[in-house]
């Protein structure tokens, strides 16, 4: 199983679901970037882990 996708036929839907999570992954992404640079520029201690 070296092929990246799976057997199953994607059609346009399947193509649109990938963009989606793309654009949702670099959204995230970029929050979190965000995030740690304020938390860094801040110089207070981390909170607590929530979870």
């Amino acid at each position: 199983m070296t092929e990246k996708n799976s057997p199953k036929k994607q059609g346009k839907s399947g193509d649109a679901r990938e963009e989606r999570l793309k654009a949702a992954l670099k959204a995230n992404m970029a929050r979190r970037k965000a995030q740690a640079k304020a938390r860094a520029a801040s110089g207070d201690k981390p909170d607590k882990d929530e979870g």
